[in-house]
């Protein structure tokens, strides 16, 4: 059985965490399927959108597996590598296309950097998020210490890490943690709609809007107003007329469609 479930159509990927009697824990086996995956999908100019999900309705995944490591932890600096060969996390964000996390469960310590990983997040109602690190005794490795406070804010990211309490998926999205919380069978639907969307989009638009955001975001504020001047300049200038017509044209009739 494979522990990576990948699925195309439209355009969309749809890439399921396949381990279910496990919680869908991080194995070393299930990391490197995965990174193969979002490598693969990430260089593929026929695929405009991704959705990462688990599989079942408990976990999304539990995170690195405790068992594989409690025997033998010689993985565990490959667990923390920047290589997005063997670092997931690493490998998600490296994609161009966006990627949708549909949070269809527990999303623990090593599976809540996983979920932060991606660029919009969804959540079921059955989702739970905890950073577990403090407890387990292994200091995050994947941006997680530093991505949750930029997140949900300091204090409550100090909460959630020096507690390893969980977060509900209703307070998570009060938080800004998830843009939206849904029933199980509601979750993957809304997340192919919410894909379907950013795939009637130009794709070339699309990759360098994420990626003009995804850089400006990791400099300061100021820093990220130049570099998005920066980009208008370079960008618009190539713009044509018909173009701005032809596009114009589009959101019209994309706002007549919305209106039936």
């Amino acid at each position: 059985m494979s522990l990576i479930q990948v699925t195309h159509t439209d355009g969309i990927a749809i890439v399921t965490l396949n381990r279910p009697e496990a919680m869908n824990a991080l194995s070393r086996a299930l990391r490197f399927e995965l990174c193969e995956a979002m490598r693969s999908l990430a260089v593929d100019d026929d695929i405009r959108a991704i959705i990462l999900t688990g599989s079942g309705t408990r976990a999304f995944t539990a995170g690195l597996d405790l068992k594989e490591l409690g025997t033998d932890t010689s993985n565990l600096g490959a667990a923390t590598t920047q290589d997005a060969e063997e670092n997931p996390v690493k490998a998600i964000e490296l994609c161009p296309q966006p990627v949708i996390g549909a949070i269809n469960g527990v999303a623990i310590t090593g599976g809540f950097e996983l979920a932060l990983a991606c660029d919009i997040l969804l959540a079921s109602t059955n989702a739970r998020f905890a950073d577990t690190h403090a407890r387990v005794g292994i200091m995050p490795g994947w941006g997680l210490s530093q991505k949750l406070s930029r997140t949900i804010g300091i204090g409550r990211a100090k909460e959630l890490s020096l507690t390893g309490n969980f977060l509900d998926a209703a307070t998570a999205c009060e938080w800004g943690l998830v843009n939206r919380v849904l029933s199980p069978e509601d979750l993957l639907p809304a997340a192919q709609a919410l894909a379907r969307d950013i795939v009637s989009a130009d794709p070339a638009m699309i990759r360098s809007y994420k990626k003009l955001i995804d850089d400006g975001f990791a400099r300061s504020f100021g820093d990220g107003l130049a570099l998005e001047y920066q980009n208008s300049v370079a960008a618009n200038g190539m713009i044509s007329a018909s173009e701005v017509e032809a596009r114009r044209q589009a959101i019209m009739e994309r706002g007549r469609q919305f209106a039936r």
